[in-house]
């Protein structure tokens, strides 16, 4: 796909020094996301961040899971840049530069895999249907069977969404896109069984999103 532009309140980061990029909203939803990654994730392994944007999350996960070994992504070279920055500053061996990768172009979970952990957060609500199958049907080639994949972000419920603020920012990302905004869990989670990763849980998290674990069968 083209590098989908969305509207301002989805895509905020600062630009700070040597190139890093920080975004507020990753550094407040770090600590809840890295408890369910690490519950989650396995005693060692490689791990495959899809669309890691600025970095943060990638850096804060390598520290806490020393044991596995991290591919951060992005198709965006400004954000790849920034994440090669992060990992620098931190001084952290086990994370490898970040992967030009359009996760939503056909072919890509076949040339990097086999990964014993995906981590997929923020994404789903900015691209498209279509998109989503595809990202969904590559991460099943990329992921180790019996492994799981962690899907982060903001959904619909039974079709509905149950805030004011979600419902303000759907309508927001529709205008500007109608072929982007929230994704309903049954959706996803239907779209995924059928590209062989079973629901395994569903967890609730902060800001009135959830976690999706998935695993390759």
């Amino acid at each position: 796909m083209p590098y989908r532009s969305v509207p301002g309140q989805a895509s905020v980061a600062e630009n700070t020094a040597g190139g890093k990029l920080f975004a507020p909203s990753a550094a407040r939803n770090l600590p809840s996301l890295l408890e369910v990654v690490t519950a989650h994730a396995p005693a060692r392994g490689r791990a495959l961040e899809i669309a890691s944007g600025t970095g943060q999350h990638v850096v804060g996960l390598a520290r806490a899971l020393p044991q596995i070994d991290w591919q951060p992504s992005d198709i965006d070279a400004t954000r790849r840049a920034s994440i090669d920055a992060h990992v620098s500053e931190a001084a952290l061996g086990n994370v490898s530069l970040a992967a030009a990768v359009d996760a939503t172009s056909d072919g890509w979970g076949a040339l990097i895999g086999p990964f014993d952990l995906l981590l997929l957060a923020n994404l789903l609500h900015l691209i498209s249907a279509a998109e989503a199958e595809t990202l969904l049907g590559e991460s099943a080639r990329a992921l180790t069977p019996g492994r799981p994949m962690v899907i982060y972000g903001p959904f619909r419920r039974e079709g509905r969404l149950t805030s004011t603020g979600d419902q303000r920012f759907d309508a927001a990302l529709r205008a500007h896109d109608p072929e982007i905004g929230y994704k309903d869990v049954a959706e996803i989670t239907n779209r995924a069984a059928i590209c062989g990763l079973e629901l395994t849980a569903q967890i609730d998290m902060p800001a009135n999103n959830l976690c999706l674990i998935l695993s390759r069968t």
